[in-house]
């Protein structure tokens, strides 16, 4: 799919935070991607002095040959500069890593300059911990410590807004992975075919018992085998999945992601995309683009032509800010309208949602 990237939780930081102090830049990067990255190549791209999109992807022996789809991905947004960061335990000391990531360097500055992008630095560090030790790729002689990444003004902020920092990219990848796979077989015999003729009282109810599964789930009980099964026939009916997404900006946001991930992790595909692209469109809404991405990925992997998949990955490569994607919302409060449903009022962000 690509780098993974981070463009919901983009936050506004003064250039000094990130061109004149390495260790502290170096150390907010678990916060904005939401985990600790370990053998990555990390990019932030900066847009009149503000942090704009983190992409990060593995580091490997094709890397080199990546740069140019890598630049496509920064330039996306349109940003005036970036900075790359290289994170390998085994950098320190190791003169042929050194000189492989200066060439890393030079390409990547090379390709993102044809975009009209600045490489400001790259930098090159052991550890994103505290204590842990980072240089400049270019062989430039500057070297310092990064500072404590669970005191970094970032990760304060990820905590107040309800974002889980995970130590391993594997561990968020676990919100959304599939927790038994013999269960989500049965259920496909369950679901067996939707009907595709349904009346506006079917949608209704099928929202209703949404926002039901949502504040069981929220609370801790289990979801009924039945109730994932009508609810995962429910998600393909446009009318029912338009109107849910509202949800995402309402005063139970957190309730409604609860069940998306739960179905994430349990329905079988192809029903279970509908469910990823919920996931990450109420992620995506509260600035959390890290799970954002990762549902994404999953979602199109499910259907590569799924629109709204589509749409929102799009937006989230491009840096497009949360406020702008909950206006998508709209339609579903017309449509509960339409349908007679009351949906949980629109909660003022800045506070978490129940």
């Amino acid at each position: 799919m690509g780098p993974d990237r981070d463009g919901g939780g983009m936050t506004s930081q003064s250039s000094d935070f990130q061109l004149n102090r390495p260790g502290v830049l170096i150390a907010a990067l678990p916060a904005v991607l939401g985990f600790v990255p370990e053998k990555s190549l990390v990019l932030v791209t900066v847009d009149r002095g503000e942090m704009g999109c983190v992409m990060r992807v593995d580091l490997s022996d094709e890397l080199t040959a990546s740069v140019e789809h890598i630049a496509d991905v920064a330039a996306t947004a349109g940003p005036d500069a970036a900075i790359a960061v290289v994170v390998d335990d085994e950098a320190a000391g190791c003169r042929m890593c050194n000189e492989a990531y200066r060439r890393l360097a030079a390409s990547l500055s090379s390709a993102l300059a044809e975009r009209g992008i600045e490489l400001l630095a790259a930098h090159v560090v052991d550890r994103i911990a505290a204590g842990g030790r980072w240089h400049c790729a270019d062989g430039c002689g500057h070297t310092g410590s990064v500072e404590d990444p669970s005191a970094s003004p970032l990760a304060a902020a990820a905590v107040l807004d309800g974002r889980r920092l995970y130590a391993r990219r594997a561990e968020l990848q676990e919100v959304i992975a599939t927790a038994d796979p013999a269960r989500s077989v049965a259920l496909a015999e369950m679901i067996g075919s939707c009907e595709d003729a349904r009346s506006d009282a079917d949608a209704r109810r099928d929202v209703e018992t949404a926002m039901a599964a949502a504040a069981d789930v929220a609370d801790g009980r289990p979801l009924a085998d039945d109730t994932a099964a009508r609810l995962a026939c429910a998600l393909t009916d446009p009318l029912v999945r338009d109107t849910l997404y509202a949800l995402a900006v309402g005063d139970y946001a957190g309730q409604a992601e609860s069940l998306w991930a739960e179905l994430s992790r349990t329905l079988p595909e192809p029903w279970r995309v509908e469910a990823l692209v919920l996931l990450a469109f109420s992620a995506y809404t509260r600035g959390d683009g890290p799970l954002a991405g990762v549902s994404l990925d999953a979602a199109l992997r499910c259907d590569d032509s799924h629109r709204m998949a589509g749409m929102l990955d799009t937006a989230l490569q491009s840096g497009m800010r949360p406020e702008q994607i909950r206006d998508l919302a709209t339609t579903g409060y017309r449509l509960a309208n339409r349908l007679g449903v009351r949906l949980p009022p629109r909660r003022a962000f800045g506070r978490r949602a129940g």
